[in-house]
């Protein structure tokens, strides 16, 4: 029985609650089980999946969730899970990584709610300052000059003949009316501030916020969430069937979309993108099978035929056509561009979706050996193709 069937009890770690916990011990768990079955240890499991013995360790103990699913997937690769173990990973990576983002979230609004009230409490503190600026020194010297019997009250004639203050005072009064308007104006922020945010305090009515969705959608669901997931994915125009289930195609879409709007690309349907399918005016569309074919002959004048059929091979000249590999990279757009060959031609996976610089950056490619090694695969087919063509041609004879 595979080992995602089943998972260890939920345990509490880090100073998180149990519900807090629940989904980053499920993907512990899963990891745990893998590594003790692949009978391999720590350090022959992390050397195997490229990264350090503390940080399998961690991810292991659920006190930490990779922030790429790329990890989980070598870490399940070494220990040989199958591909239904490794899709079922994927879903539980991503609601680890959700909660995750919420953890991170939360200590935000905790770090501004305790900086709010520590300004509140400077404000309170500052105020018997404030009063004791403007109270007036006449008085403060009264209190502080000896009591006598003979002291004689101010009378009408003492005051100056103008009828004003003297100078010292009316600073004083200009300052303590300052100080009170600035007082009122703050307090009327504050109070604003303050106020409850109706519109905020709304339940979001839009599909995949409601309850009937999970926080996660994801590869191997079908719903009506997924349906909802493609029919955003056409508005912003991708080309994609609207058929509630999540299968490659909509991974790839997703994929895609994440990356023309600056997401970070794991193919998972999370509060972020949900928001950004409902929100951004990021758009998918791009050129059609005909376009890229046309426009890769004009760029491989030397070898038009074979650069479109490496293409046709590679992407079925889709390109917003992305596939991830065994080992969590993936290659991306029309001729399939490696991560590895992105990174030596100074390129960025939302570049690779452009077609006319993935059209361009095979062109580099091939020109190198001008031949169509990069593509080994599809080069074979082609080899294949060629050499079978006379044989052919001989026996139609």
């Amino acid at each position: 029985m595979p080992v995602l069937a089943h998972w260890a009890g939920v345990r509490t770690t880090g100073g998180f609650s149990m519900n807090q916990d629940r989904e980053v011990e499920r993907l512990a768990a899963q990891l745990r089980a893998l590594k003790e079955r692949s009978g391999l240890s720590y350090d022959a499991l992390a050397q195997r999946a490229g990264i350090s013995r503390s940080s399998l360790h961690r991810y292991c103990a659920a006190s930490s969730v990779p922030q790429d699913y790329g990890v989980v997937h070598r870490i399940a690769t070494a220990c040989g899970a199958a591909s239904t173990e490794l899709r079922e990973l994927h879903r539980l990576w991503a609601l680890a990584d959700t909660e995750r983002e919420r953890r991170v979230q939360q200590g935000e609004t905790a770090h501004g709610d305790a900086v709010g009230e520590q300004a509140e409490a400077g404000q309170t503190a500052a105020a018997p300052l404030e009063e004791a600026a403007s109270t007036d020194p006449a008085a403060v010297e009264s209190d502080q000059a000896p009591s006598t019997a003979s002291r004689e009250l101010p009378t009408q004639e003492s005051r100056p003949a103008s009828g004003r203050l003297p100078a010292s005072r009316r600073v004083i009064a200009l300052t303590a009316a300052a100080a009170v308007t600035v007082l009122g104006t703050v307090g009327w922020a504050m109070s604003l501030a303050a106020a409850p945010n109706k519109q905020a305090d709304r339940p979001d009515s839009r599909p995949l916020f409601s309850s009937v969705c999970s926080p996660v959608v994801s590869m191997g669901q079908h719903d009506e969430c997924v349906r909802e997931v493609q029919t955003l994915l056409k508005r912003h125009g991708a080309v994609i069937d609207v058929d509630g289930d999540f299968g490659p195609q909509t991974l790839r879409r997703v994929t895609a979309f994440q990356v023309i709007t600056g997401l970070p690309p794991n193919g998972v349907v999370t509060a972020a993108t949900k928001t950004a399918l409902y929100e951004s005016k990021s758009r998918m569309g791009t050129w059609s099978p005909e376009e890229a074919r046309g426009r890769i002959r004009e760029v491989f004048a030397e070898a038009p035929d074979d650069a479109v059929a490496i293409a046709d091979c590679q992407s079925f000249l889709d390109p917003l056509h992305i596939l991830p590999n065994t080992n969590g990279s993936r290659n991306w757009g029309l001729f399939q561009i490696s991560d590895t060959r992105l990174r030596e031609l100074g390129g960025t996976p939302l570049k690779a979706l452009d077609p006319e610089w993935n059209i361009q950056a095979a062109k580099r490619l091939w020109s190198r050996d001008r031949d169509f090694h990069d593509w080994p695969h599809c080069e074979r087919a082609l080899r294949t193709r060629a050499s079978a063509t006379p044989s052919t041609a001989s026996e139609s004879n």
